[in-house]
């Protein structure tokens, strides 16, 4: 079986940290997101991976080349005008085979049982098995409706809180399906074209099987700031199990191989120091703190529930707390940096300034 990831969007409500880095490449715990599906897929036997590139293609495509580092074979189709997610998998028809493949949004993090999602398809001789998972609050979602054989029987996008509870259906699409190939005759060469909205609803129509596979594993999306902090946090917390490029010196405090932390400094995870990091004199990493690699946390200097990235300075006396700090940036000293901030790279921060609640 091989895999696709749509993995071409441009990440707008990510931004500023999708500037410069498609949403699919951001770090996780310093790591390019796109490493923790690949390492989901191998560890479920699938090896051969097709990913879908448009936004900052190049980024990608250098960092992941042909996969064999990574013990997978990467295919890459190209976008030249997005063509929505169903019609960004039929632009890689020419990297299908005969058999089932298996479709993952790009900017998902999970530990789902691909293989179970895989079995259900097979059991149930679907032409399309979606995953599905179970959510409090599905105004952001898409609900699916199963009947008693898990047959998918009705889709309703993001129902308003009032219409959720008329339902009493808490399914939602986890934008990882397996699905036949010939249901892409289904959808248009070279033009936009949607699962949600267009495959999935035509394929009910003409009446052919599709399954649900209900999970009750840990998924996130990380489209924007706060679900991508989200995920860091829950990580740390161990509410999903990811390899993490780093050592657990103690529970849920991960350091990586190169740091240097001074002997008056104050560590207290759960959190994450990268590779070549160096905490100085009286410096305090508090809880959910994530450091990229070689970011320099100054005298006295704070940081707690905050992601600071990749060769990032943070000053002497600086406060960060509850806010994302981009790859390359200066925090001068004494700054307070609160209140979900989000910095872009290579942002400068002058001294004492204040940003936030």
């Amino acid at each position: 079986m091989r895999a696709v990831i749509i993995a071409g969007g441009s990440g707008t409500r990510l931004r500023p940290l999708t500037y410069n880095t498609p949403k699919p490449m951001v770090p996780l715990f310093g790591k390019p997101f796109l490493l923790y599906q690949i390492e989901l897929l191998r560890k479920h036997g699938i090896t051969e991976i097709i990913i879908n590139l448009h936004y900052l293609s190049d980024a990608i495509k250098n960092v992941l080349g042909d996969g064999s580092k990574y013990g997978v074979k990467l295919f890459y189709s190209y976008e030249s005008e997005p063509l929505g997610t169903a019609g960004a998998v039929k632009n890689a028809e020419e990297f299908f085979n005969d058999e089932p493949m298996l479709v993952f949004n790009g900017d998902v993090l999970t530990d789902i049982d691909l293989t179970a999602v895989i079995e259900t398809h097979k059991r149930t001789q679907a032409k399309a098995t979606l995953t599905l998972i179970k959510v409090q609050d599905p105004t952001q979602f898409g609900l699916v409706f199963l009947d008693g054989e898990k047959r998918i029987t009705r889709f309703h996008e993001k129902p308003t809180a009032e219409e959720a509870a008329m339902f009493k259906v808490d399914t939602v699409n986890a934008g990882i399906y397996v699905l036949d190939p010939d249901v892409f005759q289904y959808v248009p060469k070279n033009e936009p074209h949607m699962f949600e909205r267009g495959l999935f609803p035509h394929l009910l129509n003409i009446d052919a099987r599709m399954s649900g596979h209900v999970s009750g594993a840990y998924w996130i999306d990380i489209g924007n700031p706060g679900k991508y902090m989200e995920a860091h946090v829950d990580v740390l917390r161990g509410r999903v199990k990811v390899d993490m490029p780093a050592t657990e010196l103690a529970p849920n405090l991960w350091v990586a191989e190169g740091t240097h932390i001074d002997d008056s400094a104050e560590i207290r995870g759960p959190a994450f120091i990268g590779s070549g990091s160096k905490i100085r004199k009286k410096a305090m990493i508090n809880e959910y703190a994530v450091l990229e690699s070689n970011v320099i946390v100054d005298d006295r200097a704070m940081v707690a529930h905050a992601i600071v990235g990749a060769d990032t300075l943070v000053g002497e006396d600086a406060q960060l707390q509850r806010c994302i700090v981009g790859r390359g940036s200066q925090i001068g000293p004494h700054c307070r940096l609160t209140g979900e901030v989000v910095l872009a790279d290579e942002s400068i921060i002058g001294k004492g300034s204040r940003l936030g609640a």
